[in-house]
């Protein structure tokens, strides 16, 4: 599906894992505490449970996999999927959950996590490059900025790993 040269974000089991750990922590919690108050019954306990499907639909991480001239999104139901070398907008939305909007002139749209490329370098290494194809090709009009700085982010954090590992901090 994705080919030999595809990169996905290495945090994204972990995170995966961490969801479903807290969902069914948040369930047991739901059931023994019905269970203790003697009011645990078949309807309560589906009720909890369909709760438990909504916390953990919406705890769900997107799966962020790339490869050259490609990025795609993955989450619960659907994948979404932009061709970076033909990128046409990058769009930095800050906030409480900070965005990255990417739409290519074919009109895919995904958005990520900026610190799923700050964690993947390679994930970013193949976005960067399609971006700068796109550049140069006259596409990408706007968000060039917003790259630029996600950029300058993501190298200054990269030297500040390899100065603490070196111990030259």
């Amino acid at each position: 599906m994705y080919g030999p040269t595809a990169y996905h974000d290495r945090r994204w089991a972990a995170e995966l894992r961490a969801a479903a750990c807290s969902t069914a922590g948040v369930l047991v919690l739901m059931l023994a505490v019905d269970l203790a108050c003697h009011t645990l019954d078949p309807l309560r306990a589906a009720c909890w449970t369909a709760i438990a499907v909504v916390l953990f639909a919406a705890l769900f991480p997107a799966r962020v996999t790339a490869g050259p001239g490609w990025l795609a999104v993955r989450g619960l139901l659907r994948e979404c999927r932009v061709r970076t070398d033909l990128l046409v907008l990058v769009h930095r939305s800050d906030g409480m959950a900070p965005r990255l909007v990417l739409r290519d002139a074919m009109g895919g749209r995904v958005e990520l996590d900026p610190k799923t490329l700050t964690a993947n370098p390679a994930l970013w290494h193949l976005l960067d490059t399609g971006a700068r194809l796109s550049r140069a090709r006259g596409l990408l009009r706007s968000g060039a900025e917003a790259l630029r700085v996600l950029g300058e982010h993501i190298d200054r954090d990269k030297a500040r790993e390899i100065f603490e590992a070196s111990g030259l901090d």
